[in-house]
């Protein structure tokens, strides 16, 4: 075995930019696209400047994460696809019929873009193609061109409460769950959409910031408590991005409920036995679910323990603000140095490769060369080596 530990991070972000959007586009599309490009206003810190080509210059990215001891990747999707709006970088749904379209060419130009980019370098990157819920033809049919492209993973759209469309929790969707299931594709959910809109008001933003773990941590409890774990015992699903220690207490929380409904009632509600699952909710967790860490903190990381190291998979958000670039061998070193080597190759390594089936061996050699040591990971590092402009929760929280 390596001295080298060999990090797959469940959390990166990519994306082309407008040339390359463009050249993707449907020929029908050229002129509407002109049109939206020029009345587009780009408002994140990443996608500006000097920064921005980070998410799709493979020399400058390939030797960013080299750097950083980064050996492979899943890819969450970071610029803004074709006729999105303002601030909108993963699919929302659409109310309006004619809007729909557009957007959904939009990611459909972004998943041919990552078709290409992920075949640069197939052994480091598993992206992650988009798709949009609002008809299930149209998901359904965007998956089996996924699959047929080679991706083994995609990521599901979460639903806001205010969308008119049904919850995960309904059956209607059990036909996605069946064709995820029958292509042996990997649900990713991303933290950081689901929520309602909430206006225009001074405090909106605020609230937005507050309610936003919510709105993606209930997508746990609708899956499992409403039984597609239970129909669909094949499928695996990654919450990505969303912390760990939650998890605890809505696992708690959910097999408190399940062992009240088998009484038939909880409280003054009562409950038919054909809602009341075989199996506790944990188990289920156990069985369908992991969790992509990242940025953990110290007090995170030992919430994977509690979690459970088989269900967790360590992520560096990279590029973005929050995550841990350029300092991400510090980071290990805060969150991890007392942790046994063989629970930090689950996180870091084996986990990414049974659920989203890397090849481990061909990123032996790389990592061999790049990733770090575990001897430095085993290095505490002490508050005062912290970097002054390490602002990333891995580093301000405890």
């Amino acid at each position: 075995m390596s001295d080298n530990y060999t990090l797959i991070s469940s959390d990166c972000h990519a994306g082309g930019n407008m040339k390359a959007y463009e050249e993707y586009l449907s020929p029908s599309y050229r002129d509407a696209f002109v049109e939206w490009r020029g009345a587009y206003s780009n408002p994140f810190r990443d996608l500006q400047d000097d920064g921005r080509s980070r998410n799709w210059d493979d020399e400058r990215r390939n030797g960013d994460l080299d750097a950083e001891g980064v050996a492979a990747e899943i890819s969450f999707p970071n610029t803004v696809p074709p006729f999105f709006p303002t601030g909108a970088l993963i699919t929302y749904p659409a109310t309006d019929r004619a809007e729909y379209e557009r957007r959904l060419e939009g990611i459909r130009t972004h998943n041919r873009w990552l078709v290409d980019w992920c075949a640069a370098f197939p052994e480091r990157r598993c992206g992650l193609p988009q798709v949009f819920l609002n008809d299930l033809d149209d998901t359904i049919a965007d998956l089996h061109l996924a699959a047929e492209n080679g991706f083994r993973s995609f990521m599901l759209p979460a639903v806001p409460p205010d969308s008119g469309m049904p919850g995960l929790y309904h059956p209607v969707y059990d036909r996605l769950w069946a064709v995820c299931r029958d292509l042996d594709l990997v649900v990713t959910q991303h933290g950081g959409s689901g929520n309602p809109s909430y206006g225009d008001a001074p405090a909106a933003s605020l609230m937005y910031l507050l309610e936003v773990p919510f709105f993606a941590h209930r997508n746990l409890s609708h899956l499992i408590m409403s039984g597609v774990f239970e129909r669909f015992p094949e499928l695996k699903y990654v919450m990505t991005e969303q912390g760990v220690a939650w998890v605890l207490e809505d696992l708690r929380r959910m097999d408190g409920y399940h062992y009240q409904m088998s009484s038939g009632r909880v409280g003054e509600l009562g409950f038919p036995a054909e809602l009341v699952l075989p199996d506790k909710p944990s188990e289920y967790f156990d069985r369908n679910v992991w969790i992509g860490a990242s940025f953990p903190s110290p007090s995170e990381a030992e919430a994977i323990r509690k979690v459970g190291v088989h269900k967790v998979m360590w992520g560096n958000d990279y590029p973005h603000h929050e995550g841990t670039f350029p300092y991400n061998r510090e980071h290990l070193r805060r969150s991890f140095s007392d942790w046994d080597e063989a629970d930090l190759r689950t996180i870091f390594t084996d986990n990414a490769v049974e659920v989203y089936r890397f090849d481990a061996d061909a990123l032996a050699s790389l990592a061999a060369r790049i990733g770090p040591s575990v001897a430095e990971v085993a290095t505490p590092l002490d508050k005062a080596d912290i970097p002054r402009d390490a602002l990333s929760p891995a580093f301000t929280r405890p």
